[in-house]
């Protein structure tokens, strides 16, 4: 009998070396700046003021790690991060360097770095109110995260090195000759 019919992704055994070769000649750069913003895409929503193509700079905007509730989104590959996001908020963000080799080819390296929501309280408490409100319209908020402003709300908690080895075991793989 199985418990739960939705897979979640799990991390690869094999662990990619940081970072990641990729022999191409010098004219490869733009397909390896592509095939990489392509991976890094899939998980993360890129940041067009800090990307920077001729310094080989790929950052990203942060984004609230899925728990185990939305298996379907790319993003906390272990079922244990998974459990985590889902009991506290935490945000990624990511950010991916590409240099050249001294005898040909890039080197790419990925940081994904994550925070932790520090709230005074919980936002949407309840303690102490009735159970029944007598309200008779619900107001929703909506929050409004403006891209580039500082939040002292988040503490950064280190890096997402089980995230950070799926995104590089993706671009290792790549066939960035264009044949």
């Amino acid at each position: 009998m199985i418990e739960n019919p939705v897979p979640l992704l799990t991390a690869p055994a094999g662990t990619a070396s940081t970072p990641v070769f990729l022999p191409q000649s010098a004219l490869g750069y733009p397909r390896v700046f592509e095939k990489c913003l392509d991976v890094v895409g899939d998980y993360f929503e890129i940041d067009p003021a800090g990307t920077n193509r001729y310094a080989g700079i790929i950052r990203t905007k942060s984004r609230i790690a899925p728990g185990i509730e939305q298996p379907w989104k790319m993003g906390s590959p272990s079922l244990y991060q998974r459990l985590l996001a889902f009991k506290q908020t935490i945000r990624h963000r990511a950010v991916l360097e590409i240099t050249t080799g001294r005898d040909g080819g890039y080197f790419v390296d990925v940081k994904v770095l994550n925070e932790l929501e520090d709230l005074a309280q919980p936002t949407r408490a309840t303690a102490g109110q009735a159970t029944f409100r007598l309200e008779s319209t619900v107001e929703r908020q909506f929050d409004v995260v403006e891209p580039g402003q500082f939040d002292a709300s988040w503490i950064p908690i280190g890096r997402d090195l089980a995230l950070e080895q799926v995104i590089l075991e993706r671009i290792s793989r790549l066939d960035c000759e264009g044949k």
